[in-house]
């Protein structure tokens, strides 16, 4: 059953952004990612916070327009298209969708789960997604999934050359992760292939307004608000922020959903997508991150801004 919203009121948003930017801004907990040069070298000054609801309306406080790499926060992006490409009940059968309890990059899950399977928030769930996007031969699957990235960003994203080559260079927990999955027969491409596939999206230069943009598709029933583009079937909406709700933000994903009890994802570089089914897509970046890779200021500045809106789903 949908529930039909009021329009939101333009200064309540604006009021919930102003106190969730000047409650958090000050906040110098965590640190900057040291596991790529090019993610050490962000500045962690950095930090901007945005709303975009169902209609395409646009609210924006900070460094909304600073580039980072997208990481993790394409993953929920990715499966949508690969469930939009096989199915849903197909990529769930083949991928898994349960959390694993375990580290976003912990090859013990892949060895002892049943074909491998895990879920497509954590790396090898995301390598084994990105193995079924659409397309013969790898650049036919990379361009096919820039074009749906793009599609839910609302504009043309391109590849962070310098994190790529770092990414690449030092890749060696993926590369794991990758052959074990191949060995589980978890992989429909060669293990190489969905590496580097999954290494692309996530070396993708994103902002903040892009997160919430991307978010608000999802919100939306797949059709970006802002372009009115349909970006993936609205019967593939559900699934994803399914698994965006149980491991959205890894082992902490029950924090967040006992606190804010809304869909999210994170990423190492510093971003964080929510999503008010319906209503609005938020989205975050500051490059401090928590223990488990997750950006502090980021986090919080949405749940401040999720519960001044009333948009917690329970």
């Amino acid at each position: 059953m949908n529930v039909q919203h009021a329009p939101f009121d333009p200064d309540q948003v604006e009021r919930a952004l102003d106190r969730a930017y000047s409650d958090v801004r000050d906040l110098t907990d965590g640190q900057v990612a040291q596991v790529y040069p090019a993610l050490a070298e962000v500045d962690p000054g950095l930090f901007g916070l945005c709303a975009v609801d169902v209609t395409g309306q646009v609210w924006e406080r900070g460094d909304t327009e600073a580039g980072f790499g997208l990481m993790s926060t394409a993953k929920p992006f990715t499966f949508a298209l690969v469930c939009a490409a096989i199915g849903a009940d197909r990529a769930r059968d083949e991928i898994g969708v349960n959390a694993t309890g375990s580290e976003y990059n912990d090859v013990e899950p892949v060895l002892a789960a049943p074909g491998g399977r895990t879920n497509p928030m954590v790396n090898a769930g995301a390598i084994a997604t990105c193995s079924r996007v659409p397309g013969v031969g790898a650049d036919a699957q990379w361009a096919r999934l820039l074009d749906g990235l793009s599609a839910f960003a609302g504009r043309q994203l391109y590849l962070d050359e310098a994190l790529y080559e770092n990414v690449m260079a030092t890749n060696v927990r993926n590369r794991e992760l990758a052959d074990a999955l191949a060995s589980k027969g978890a992989l429909v491409t060669s293990a190489a292939e969905a590496l580097e596939l999954y290494s692309k999206q996530s070396c993708l230069s994103t902002t903040a307004h892009d997160l919430a943009v991307m978010g608000a598709t999802l919100a939306n029933g797949g059709v970006n608000p802002v372009t009115g583009v349909r970006v993936v079937p609205a019967h593939v909406v559900r699934p994803v922020l399914a698994v965006m709700l149980t491991s959205g933000l890894y082992e902490l994903s029950g924090e967040w959903l006992y606190d804010v009890a809304l869909p999210a994802k994170t990423g190492l570089g510093g971003g964080i997508v929510t999503v008010a089914p319906g209503r609005m897509g938020l989205g975050g970046f500051s490059p401090l991150l928590d223990e488990a890779a997750n950006t502090v200021r980021g986090a919080q500045g949405l749940a401040v801004a999720a519960d001044e809106l009333g948009l917690g789903l329970f």
